[in-house]
């Protein structure tokens, strides 16, 4: 098992197996996780701003209970959609699901988000973090990288407190997630994360083709 400290996830040159990969590969290889960090933020942001206007559209039109459907059905829809354009693995995670069979983070994303936790704590701004590293998994090099998801105030209509849920929402919670985890958010608070994993042997400008 790979030793991993947060202090040296800051940037794209602070990854567990960076030393003895740019010892091999030079230049070319940092080269090629600074525009790998680059993708992976445009992916991120695409994912977040077309979920967020995706949901409230449909609340503008339908009222707050059709952001349940939004979660449970556009969201893996955008990110498969995503995933499939870019030839990674795209989507959300957080510690507190609403859904078990969805979006439950593996040991490398539960301890990035306890980390933008600890980092929210002593005053940095969600906006200002991600994390990205290489990693090697059953012998295979991956690029991970996470962005923090903060609760906006139009997801406690679904996230937040039972004062702030309308019945209509909070009926249909109960029924079709009995084992949901994910209320009692108040705005700014980590939601969750956009997790993205490339493999590291595919170039990144053969996954941005889909070749």
């Amino acid at each position: 098992m790979i030793r991993r400290t947060f202090t040296a996830w800051r940037s794209c040159q602070a990854y567990c197996l960076g030393i003895a990969l740019v010892t091999v590969t030079g230049p070319a290889f940092a080269d090629d996780l600074a525009a790998r960090e680059a993708a992976s933020r445009d992916v991120a942001g695409q994912l977040i701003t077309r979920l967020g206007e995706t949901l409230k559209k449909e609340m503008s039109t339908k009222g707050p209970e059709s952001a349940i459907n939004i979660c449970r059905v556009k969201a893996p829809e955008i990110a498969g959609e995503i995933s499939r354009a870019n030839g990674w693995r795209v989507t959300r995670v957080s510690t507190r699901v609403r859904n078990p069979m969805l979006g439950m983070p593996d040991a490398t994303e539960r301890l990035v988000l306890s980390d933008f936790e600890t980092r929210a704590g002593k005053g940095e701004k969600y906006s200002d973090m991600h994390y990205s590293e290489v990693v090697e998994e059953g012998g295979v090099h991956y690029y991970r990288f996470m962005k923090p998801i903060p609760t906006q105030p139009v997801c406690l209509s679904c996230h937040g407190d039972s004062e702030q849920i309308p019945e209509v929402v909070k009926n249909a919670l109960d029924r079709e997630y009995p084992l949901d985890q994910a209320r009692g958010y108040r705005a700014g608070d980590l939601r969750g994360a956009v997790s993205i994993k490339q493999p590291m042997a595919i170039p990144l400008r053969s996954m941005a083709q889909g070749q």
